[in-house]
């Protein structure tokens, strides 16, 4: 393993963690905090309430992994596409993502129990930064699909492209939905697209560290 490899490799671990923790951490508040139903509340809601430090710790420690995978990107892409770019978008998605956790949102939809049934008629400024927080997140994201694409397509690897289009391609549109107010379930439209996005960045540390030791790596990591 060359000495570049070797840097980029504790990295990438954090990289390749970032989806399952995150997920790991809704899926056993989904069981135990009472009230919460992914169906009407979005993800962002388990950060209210008592337990809600969980969550917001969740999207801190989420946030942080993803600044540590731009780390390794830079490591591992240095000199070629999406070398400089992608690592920039990866960042600035990590810092969204500690800025949604550090300003939850506004009780809403009857969580945490005892809030109201509907929609607040104004945004709070902790709700407005938090939007704000995911809203770079996801775009910043989007885009580094985008750029991971064309750097998979001129390492000829067709398959990684195209999953990266398909990634930043359906991760906005479930969005998208999920905002519209005409879908069944917001919540689970959310989830989805986190899991869609947060997943390829996980996927795809995951590949670059076994092409470490490849013979022709991936991300053709130099030495």
């Amino acid at each position: 393993m060359s000495r570049r490899a070797a840097a980029a490799r504790p990295f990438l671990i954090a990289g390749l963690a970032l989806a399952p923790l995150f997920y790991l951490v809704v899926f056993v508040q989904l069981f135990a905090r009472a009230g919460f139903d992914l169906h009407r509340h979005a993800i962002s809601s388990l950060s209210l309430g008592q337990a809600g430090w969980v969550q917001v710790t969740s999207f801190i420690v989420t946030g942080v992994l993803g600044v540590l995978l731009a780390i390794g990107l830079r490591r591992s892409w240095r000199g070629g596409r999406g070398g400089v770019a992608a690592p920039v978008l990866i960042t600035l998605y990590g810092v969204g993502i500690i800025l949604a956790g550090l300003f939850p949102p506004d009780p809403a939809l009857g969580f945490p129990p005892g809030a109201p049934d509907s929609l607040p008629a104004t945004m709070s400024q902790s709700a407005q930064l938090h939007s704000v927080g995911f809203f770079t997140a996801f775009t910043a994201l989007t885009v580094a699909c985008f750029v991971g694409a064309r750097r998979f397509f001129g390492d000829r690897r067709p398959g990684w492209g195209w999953y990266a289009v398909a990634s930043g391609l359906i991760a906005p549109a479930l969005v998208a939905v999920g905002s519209s107010g005409l879908a069944p379930s917001p919540g689970v439209c959310f989830a989805l697209a986190g899991l869609v996005g947060f997943g390829w960045m996980s996927v795809v540390a995951g590949r670059l560290l076994a092409d470490l030791t490849a013979p022709h790596p991936l991300g053709r990591i130099g030495p």
